[in-house]
């Protein structure tokens, strides 16, 4: 199967694209897309890969599901495209930076600055249909995500995890701690951070901290 995407993701995942359930999970999301309204658009299925290099990502944020509200999803996790009002998520990872790091809070949603500078923001599940959080989980894009861990924690060294909330604690079992940092706390939801699970856990810093001392740039947050 020739899946479009960027070079070296594309060589580092080749043997995915032939499997049994990527065969199915592409038939799946093909007739969503055909059927039903489903987020993001589907050039932006794999943004987030096609936006930073396996071979420059030096951050990884972890996020669930894409935004399921109209225009809100571009295939960054908690990211929305200039012009859309934050989701509650976004809100609080801003003001989080803004404790953490002093950074004022933007009135741009869009973390496209992010991914340019090697922060991989990866949903694990990379479709969703409209008004339905969680519809297309379980269809294989779990199992795809898992790969592109993985291939992270096996091929890379030195890289920032970022795992918020319990779903992403999981999923990050899959990464050798002794190469690579993980950071860990609740979700920037207001759901989880409202029970004091999210603010102060100083991400931000702690991983420019982490990369200025492997001799890598810090991200500009």
């Amino acid at each position: 199967m020739n899946v479009k995407l960027e070079s070296s993701w594309k060589a580092a995942l080749s043997k995915e694209f032939s499997k049994p359930y990527f065969n199915e999970l592409t038939n799946f999301v093909r007739h969503s897309y055909q059927t039903t309204t489903v987020y993001p658009p589907a050039s932006l299925i794999f943004n987030a890969l096609d936006s930073c290099p396996l071979t420059e990502t030096s951050v990884v944020i972890l996020g669930q599901d894409p935004y399921h509200g109209a225009g809100q999803a571009h295939g960054l996790s908690f990211s929305v495209p200039e012009g859309i009002s934050h989701p509650p998520s976004l809100v609080n990872i801003f003001k989080e930076l803004k404790t953490d790091i002093g950074k004022v809070y933007p009135k741009n949603g869009s973390l496209n600055s992010w991914a340019s500078q090697g922060v991989l923001l990866l949903n694990a599940t990379l479709t969703v249909a409209a008004s339905q959080a969680g519809s297309h989980q379980n269809k294989g894009w779990e199992e795809f995500t898992d790969t592109i861990i993985d291939v992270i924690s096996t091929e890379c060294k030195n890289v920032v995890f970022m795992l918020w909330g319990n779903y992403a604690k999981q999923k990050g079992k899959r990464i050798n701690r002794d190469r690579h940092l993980v950071l860990t706390s609740g979700h920037p939801s207001p759901l989880s951070a409202n029970r004091g699970l999210w603010f102060g856990n100083r991400h931000f810093s702690q991983a420019n901290s982490y990369l200025i001392s492997k001799g890598k740039l810090q991200i500009d947050w």
